[in-house]
């Protein structure tokens, strides 16, 4: 397959270009009639009408190879050029470790037919200790593994009894001695049973500006690979990193999170599609500033939408956001002043939307308006399709349609909790519920 026509490459240039700023509050930044490519700016430039591109995979690309090597290779090489395009062929890519982005290099696939497929776990004991300071480990049992491949090394420290998780990349190889990238810089002692896995982010980046990655598939290949939680790992991990443009994935079975990113400003997920995951579907993380999700599917997830710690000025918008094993969007430690208008959230397994307990007072999410969603039969029998846990307090809720259709029970539209502070509830049509308000504070004195 040719890589895209110079119309087709302009059109999902401009479009990139315009989401991007459609992620940024209006007046938040000015631009430039004439824009020039001025070092070190990465949001605002010419629209060039060509671009360094490299293409990977099949037999007519630039590298050949189905492989995270040959991946990276070309994004390697575009970013020692100064940027440019990876494209990728029709095909599947059988990746063993993770692949790397860079700043300024967009990262485009051929849709639906150009797969990222996570290879099948390896696992093993270490055989001897290894101390912070070594840069070599050794298996109990090496077979499976591969040189070039992700490792992630799990143990408790010996010290705190804290979970220890170290990700690394095999180098060098005697028998069943490994040599890593980098040293441990943790103690991994047998007393504390450590163990090493082929687990890892499909696609990764950190300390990164100017992320750009469309029209691919992420398999995370769930029933071969242990859980690895999305503060480490899913389909796209993604750690101190801004202006993210991720439009027309889709990320399924993971046994991880389908995206996640901590502390990451200003990232823009669009029309993508996060499903059948362990995790969660989408998983702004902590610190995360003006995350904008807009037009995706979010189904078959431990939770769709997660806002972590932290995350303020998101927009969450005409996303579809059904049948999660536990809640639709989940918000809560300091979340604050963030939007999520026109979703659809449904049957979800515990609540639609939930905001959690937290610390108490001033952990809870503050600020947030929740309006024109359409919230329908979400919960158990005795659940609520909106709950308002711990003390939050300083919310809106406004102008939604929440509704149940499948008998009210001992359902709630909205449960206010007990220890909840003043929120507003505004014009919201609630119906089918055996409380539309439940409100389990002790009635004030008069």
């Amino acid at each position: 397959m040719k890589p895209l026509s110079r119309r087709n490459w302009l059109g999902v240039c401009g479009a990139g270009a315009a989401g991007l700023w459609a992620a940024r509050a209006p007046g938040e930044e000015r631009r430039f009639s004439r824009p020039r490519a001025t070092s070190g700016d990465l949001r605002s430039g010419p629209d060039w009408e060509q671009r360094l591109t490299v293409t990977v995979g099949g037999p007519d690309a630039d590298i050949g190879g189905f492989t995270d090597k040959a991946m990276q290779a070309a994004l390697d090489l575009v970013a020692g050029r100064g940027g440019g395009t990876v494209w990728l062929t029709a095909g599947t890519f059988t990746l063993r470790n993770a692949v790397r982005l860079h700043s300024g290099v967009r990262l485009l696939g051929a849709g639906p037919d150009t797969v990222l497929f996570k290879a099948a776990m390896a696992g093993s004991a270490l055989a001897e200790d290894s101390d912070w300071y070594d840069q070599e480990i050794t298996l109990a049992d090496p077979s499976g593994f591969e040189l070039g491949d992700g490792v992630c090394l799990l143990a408790k420290n010996p010290d705190t009894g804290a979970r220890e998780v170290v990700k690394r990349t095999l180098t060098a190889r005697s028998g069943a001695r490994f040599k890593l990238d980098r040293a441990l810089r943790a103690n991994f002692w047998k007393l504390a049973e450590p163990r090493v896995v082929t687990l890892f982010p499909l696609l990764t980046a950190e300390e990164t500006t100017g992320l750009h990655v469309e029209r691919l598939v992420l398999d995370g290949n769930r029933d071969n690979n242990e859980n690895l939680d999305g503060n480490y790992a899913g389909g796209i991990w993604l750690q101190d990193c801004a202006d993210v443009v991720i439009r027309g994935v889709e990320s399924r079975t993971h046994n991880s999170d389908g995206v996640s990113w901590q502390i990451c400003h200003d990232v823009l997920v669009e029309d993508c599609h996060s499903h059948g995951n362990a995790g969660l579907g989408l998983h702004p993380g902590s610190g995360s500033q003006r995350p904008v999700i807009r037009n995706c599917r979010l189904e078959n997830n431990a939770i769709g939408l997660f806002f972590c710690w932290g995350v303020k000025a998101g927009l969450a918008e005409g996303n579809r956001i059904t049948d999660n094993t536990e809640c639709g969007v989940s918000i809560g430690h300091r979340d604050d002043e963030n939007v999520v208008r026109d979703n659809d959230i449904l049957r979800n397994g515990k609540c639609g939307v939930l905001f959690r307990p937290e610390r108490g007072e001033g952990f809870t999410a503050r600020g947030n308006l929740v309006e024109k969603n359409r919230i329908t039969d979400n919960g158990p029998e005795d659940g609520a399709a909106v709950d308002l846990q711990g003390v939050t307090a300083g919310n809106t809720l406004a102008r939604n349609e929440i509704r149940e259709t499948r008998g009210p029970a001992r359902r709630a539209g909205i449960r206010i909790g007990p220890d909840a502070g003043e929120n507003t509830l505004s014009d919201n049509i609630i119906e089918g519920f055996l409380n539309t308000v439940e409100d389990l504070r002790a009635p004030r004195g008069g």
